[in-house]
């Protein structure tokens, strides 16, 4: 049985963007399906500051039908396809007007992992002693995350808020010094902006999308 946590206001968004994106490690990511109820951990984010940052899709303004609700209020979710096939989900932080977004790289999963799995096409057997392999396989990435939690261009500018596709609170307290800072991944068309230290991940975490170097 899910026990539920008290979701994130939407004070918790409107903050400075690397604040957020830091703090959102340890949070759960919930999303209740016509699929089912899948939930996971956030372990892995990265910042993406529009208005000066090469590696947004917002850099400099640039307002779209594709980035327009990163213009809006924080707490909405800005979802966009890689290569045509999957999928990357972001949460719109920040102050009104200026296109500032968290993107969810990891998670690990918690409940509905079955269901993960199947939308993923990974076999668990839970039998197994070395089912732990195939689980954080699960969410260790953008893409394999929004496949595994059923999140697609559907829900493009869904309030985060709501009670859909929202964050709780998480199950333990997490300190400073339990998050490594690291330079963003996947970015290397961005200059400079690709040695920004904005990726925030959770120390010696086995589910995130690529380990992190002490």
């Amino acid at each position: 049985m899910y026990a539920p946590k008290p979701k994130l206001k939407r004070s918790f968004y409107s903050r400075d963007t690397l604040t957020v994106a830091r703090e959102l490690i340890g949070k759960r990511l919930v999303h209740r399906s016509e699929g089912g109820l899948t939930v996971g951990e956030i372990v892995e984010t990265e910042a993406y500051i529009g208005p000066f940052d090469p590696a947004s899709h917002a850099y400099q303004g640039r307002r779209t039908a594709r980035t327009e609700v990163q213009f809006g209020p924080a707490g909405h979710a800005y979802i966009y396809s890689v290569f045509g096939t999957n999928y990357c989900f972001d949460i719109t932080t920040g102050p009104l007007g200026r296109p500032e977004v968290v993107l969810i790289r990891a998670l690990r999963p918690l409940y509905g992992i079955e269901i993960m799995a199947k939308r993923r096409g990974i076999m668990l057997d839970t039998t197994s002693r070395s089912v732990e392999r195939p689980i954080r396989n699960l969410c260790n990435g953008p893409g394999k995350l929004c496949q595994a939690m059923g999140i697609t261009k559907k829900l493009y500018g869904i309030d985060v808020c709501g009670d859909i596709l929202y964050l709780e609170k998480g199950d333990r307290k997490i300190r400073p010094s339990d998050i490594a800072v690291t330079p963003r991944v996947g970015i290397d068309y961005a200059g400079e902006a690709k040695n920004y230290p904005w990726r925030f991940c959770l120390s010696d975490c086995i589910y995130v999308s690529r380990p992190v170097h002490h």
